[in-house]
């Protein structure tokens, strides 16, 4: 092929290259796709985990007395839940959380997010307030700095204060028997190991 016919035929080469480009870009973006939907969205990493909770500290609920402070969540384990009365899902989890909460398994804290104080009131007058502390994060702040996703969303945290795990959703009975209570006993076997006398002491 001479030099007429290469110039000739080169912008049929780029139009066969320009056509082929949505293709491979759609192919790209389908398999970004198909692993965001295969992924566990109750497992998405948090960059907290195994730091300590950002230090905070919030007013009660409407109606209630015991605030939530970073204060609070050290020397025992414990969970912190992030809810809201205008959170469909979070009213799916409740009835396991006041199940928890009568057996005194452990303790439950919950961070109100972005709710007005009578709506947060009546939803727990109305449903049974589980939470042992509660925090009103109304500008949602507190919520940004732990990284929440979205709501409700669940921390379970270690006696030493820090972020042991992070699930984003609703809690299920299967994610609290599988995954929640048995790191809870694991912290818990930790902090009585790390806290334990040693030998000559």
């Amino acid at each position: 092929m001479n030099r007429v016919d290469e110039y000739l035929t080169a912008p049929m080469r780029r139009r066969n290259v320009l056509a082929f480009l949505p293709l491979a870009v759609a192919a790209m973006l389908a398999v970004v796709l198909a692993s965001g939907l295969t992924r566990d969205p109750s497992t998405l990493p948090s960059t907290l985990i195994g730091k300590p909770v950002p230090k905070f500290a919030l007013p009660p609920v409407k109606g209630r007395t015991l605030g939530l402070s970073s204060t609070n969540l050290k020397d025992e384990v414990s969970l912190v839940n992030v809810f809201a009365s205008w959170c469909v899902a979070c009213r799916a989890e409740h009835p396991l959380f006041m199940k928890l909460a009568a057996q005194g398994t452990v303790p439950l804290h919950g961070l109100n997010y972005k709710d007005q104080p009578d709506d947060a009131a009546k939803w727990l007058d109305g449903l049974g307030d589980p939470y042992t502390r509660t925090g009103a994060d109304i500008t949602g702040r507190v919520a940004i700095d732990w990284g929440v996703y979205g709501v409700p969303e669940t921390f379970v945290i270690g006696a030493d204060g820090r972020v042991a795990y992070k699930h984003i959703g609703p809690v299920s009975e299967e994610a609290l028997t599988g995954t929640i209570l048995p790191l809870v006993d694991e912290l818990r076997r930790q902090a009585e190991s790390d806290n334990a006398p040693g030998d000559g002491q």
